[in-house]
């Protein structure tokens, strides 16, 4: 039975939990995966959510910083978390479908502004997270797996808007590309979105900074839908949702959309 699976950075579950409804009654996925809650569990308004028909949810959170949520109209069990870089941060959380699917919601720590691990203590975090995730995926060997979330690092040259100019920008870098490839490689893992979308600039995330954000597009692909290669050839019909960016008081990131026939 098909489900379709979106991942959203919401940048605060409670201040914007009108843009969540807003999705929800729009576009109805399945299973929803928010990162950035900035929220406690107990506080995340799932009264809301739940009246929209997501009935299931697990989630990790803490007071004003990061946070995960997964929120399903399919029944969902959760089969737990993991802390990566000796964080004690909100980063990951992990449920599993009445089909025997996983899904691993992640938000992947930002890294600061300094790409110098020696000069900022953020850059050398998130290259540490991505190591534990890389061998997390080696001894876990995961299957029948989907892994969401916003991983602040935008891969390949057209997943940003001017790959030379970002060279030595944090969310692009070699160092941190090079990452992010061990990490995905470790549980061989499929880029859903590029294996339905191979080819052309594709963004899900654009700076507060930019009052243009539109016109100006200077956009990075930092937000992922990865699948275990055993059931990779059932994803499809992914989509960024590029207008959810400029909806009123939006997160500076777009839901990411991809359908799995299992």
């Amino acid at each position: 039975m098909p489900f379709t699976l979106a991942t959203w950075n919401i940048n605060s579950v409670r201040l914007r939990q009108g843009l969540v409804s807003q999705l929800m009654s729009e576009e109805a996925p399945d299973v929803l995966c928010l990162q950035e809650c900035k929220s406690p569990v107990d506080k995340i308004p799932f009264d809301v959510f739940q009246a929209l028909g997501y009935t299931h949810m697990v989630a990790r959170g803490q007071k004003g910083y990061n946070g995960v949520a997964i929120l399903s109209k399919r029944p969902i069990e959760e089969v737990g978390s993991h802390a990566f870089a000796q964080l004690d941060h909100a980063r990951h959380v992990a449920a599993r479908l009445e089909n025997g699917v996983t899904i691993h919601n992640f938000y992947v720590p930002a890294g600061g502004d300094e790409p110098d691990r020696e000069k900022n203590i953020k850059f050398g975090q998130k290259l540490d997270y991505l190591t534990d995730m890389r061998d997390w995926a080696h001894a876990e060997k995961p299957e029948k797996s989907i892994l969401v979330g916003d991983l602040n690092i935008a891969p390949r040259e057209d997943d940003v808007w001017n790959h030379k100019q970002l060279l030595k920008v944090v969310s692009h870098t070699p160092v941190e590309v090079e990452h992010l490839a061990e990490a995905q490689d470790a549980g061989k893992w499929v880029d859903i979105t590029r294996q339905d979308i191979p080819e052309g600039n594709l963004y899900s995330w654009w700076s507060y900074r930019s009052p243009d954000w539109d016109s100006a597009d200077k956009g990075r692909r930092l937000d992922h839908i990865w699948a275990t290669p055993d059931i990779s050839n059932a994803g499809h019909s992914s989509r960024v949702l590029r207008h959810v960016r400029g909806w009123e008081k939006p997160s500076d990131h777009a839901p990411v959309f991809a359908t799995f026939d299992l």
